[in-house]
């Protein structure tokens, strides 16, 4: 994973024109500098004990909202404890 990272680090510095920022200089001036990301959409490097982070702009739809929606157990939770593998019906059972 941190391969992955590394690379996409590597390519972004290199495509986009990044500002490089210590933490410290991060913390003066925090709300100007996600304002400033937030608008242009260049991700800005973080510096702290010679790792890097990215403070870049969520693209897309997040992960949770692109989940199909699946058919529900009809019924109450409860009533399932009692149920037997022979005993189940997909069309009883499922909504």
């Amino acid at each position: 994973m941190y391969r992955i990272y590394d690379i996409l680090y590597r390519y972004i510095t290199r495509v986009m024109d990044m500002e490089k920022l210590t933490l410290t200089a991060l913390r003066q001036r925090l709300f100007q500098v996600a304002d400033q990301v937030l608008k242009t959409g260049v991700p800005v490097a973080i510096e702290r004990h010679g790792k890097t982070l990215l403070l870049m702009p969520q693209t897309g739809i997040p992960k949770l909202a692109r989940l199909r929606k699946r058919k529900l157990i009809k019924g109450l939770p409860e009533s399932l404890v009692n149920e037997k593998v022979a005993e189940w019906r997909e069309l009883r059972n499922l909504g």
